[in-house]
């Protein structure tokens, strides 16, 4: 085991970097540049240097005179010692504003994870055991609901509902205007009374899935001999299931789980961007729009990490959840 994880965190380290590499070339060859509007900000001060000559001076400071290649390996060189410069948009060390933001992108998606397996596992296994049946249909058409809906179309109705009819909610932000003057505790149920249309959002659009995954693995192992053999050795439904039905299915579980987690982190920038959370979602789209170039390839670079750590935890957990499975 401790090869095989050796191997994977090499592969691992490959894709990072040559998926990096294609990352900062896109991001070169963006219409957009925080570089260009700045020295087009500059220019128009009283007394300035011409655009043309803050454009070249701008670039030779940031090192975007050269190939794309020679910019890529001097960020290499800066990153793999953990300096991923300075975010242009932020005016801040780039990890300083990541180590700012990133605590509300992980609750939001801690809760969503939770809620989303709490809810979507025992659902989808009833739905295999009933199947054809009035539960049946009506866990189908929820999940299918929740696949189909765009973001920005049930974050606006969750919106229009709870924020603007009913008034439960605020329409955006992480805190209220009073925030500043609660005490520790209330200021701690202000933030979680805001992150909740979020978190809500984010699990409606993500059971439906899991939901439908659980439900159709299920139902292939219910069908299995075995099943039928410790059914005809009079074993209670409920150990059967539990025991012997659900155990079988843990690994496509794992398989389809180990990308629920940078997914969501990947997802999260359109439902943290529709309620303005300052999530590392949000702040990386504003990085992104407005092309802050190392704000933004710090954060491709952290999906992509995120990514591969969590393919390698879903290969250990092969093992953990089927020892039959071995890594040669």
């Amino acid at each position: 085991m401790a090869k095989f994880i050796i191997r994977r965190l090499v592969l691992g380290a490959f894709i990072v970097f040559f998926g990096a590499l294609v990352a900062y070339a896109v991001i070169r060859c963006l219409p957009t540049s925080f570089i260009e509007r700045m020295a087009r900000q500059l220019s128009a001060l009283p007394g300035a240097k011409s655009y043309n000559e803050l454009l070249e001076q701008l670039n030779r400071m940031y090192g975007l005179d050269g190939s794309i290649l020679k910019g890529f390996f001097n960020w290499v060189g800066y990153a793999i010692r953990g300096d991923f410069g300075y975010s242009w948009k932020f005016n801040q060390p780039v990890v300083q504003k990541f180590n700012s933001v990133i605590w509300y992108s992980v609750i939001i998606n801690a809760f969503t994870f939770v809620l989303q397996a709490v809810i979507c596992i025992p659902l989808g296994i009833l739905a295999a055991r009933k199947q054809y049946s009035a539960t049946d249909y009506t866990v189908t058409v929820v999940a299918l609901m929740g696949i189909s809906l765009p973001t920005f179309f049930l974050a606006t109705l969750l919106k229009y509902f709870f924020s603007i009819k009913l008034g439960w909610f605020d329409l955006y932000g992480i805190v209220g205007r009073m925030h500043e003057q609660m005490t520790t505790w209330q200021q701690v149920v202000d933030i979680g009374h805001h992150m909740v249309l979020p978190v809500v959002t984010l699990m409606i659009l993500s059971i439906g899935g899991l939901m439908r995954y659980t439900r159709t693995n299920m139902l292939e192992v219910l069908n299995a001999d075995y099943i039928r053999t410790a059914r005809a050795k009079g074993l209670p439904e409920r150990v059967v299931i539990n025991k012997h039905a659900f155990r079988n299915t843990m690994i496509p579980l794992i398989s389809y789980a180990s990308y629920l987690l940078p997914n969501m982190f990947g997802g999260a920038m359109i439902t943290e961007t529709l309620f303005q959370i300052p999530g590392i979602g949000y702040i990386s789209y504003q990085a992104i729009t407005q092309g802050d170039i190392p704000f933004t390839m710090f954060y491709i670079v952290f999906i992509e990490v995120l990514t591969q750590v969590s393919l390698i935890i879903a290969d250990i957990s092969y093992a953990v959840a089927d020892p039959r499975v071995r890594a040669n």
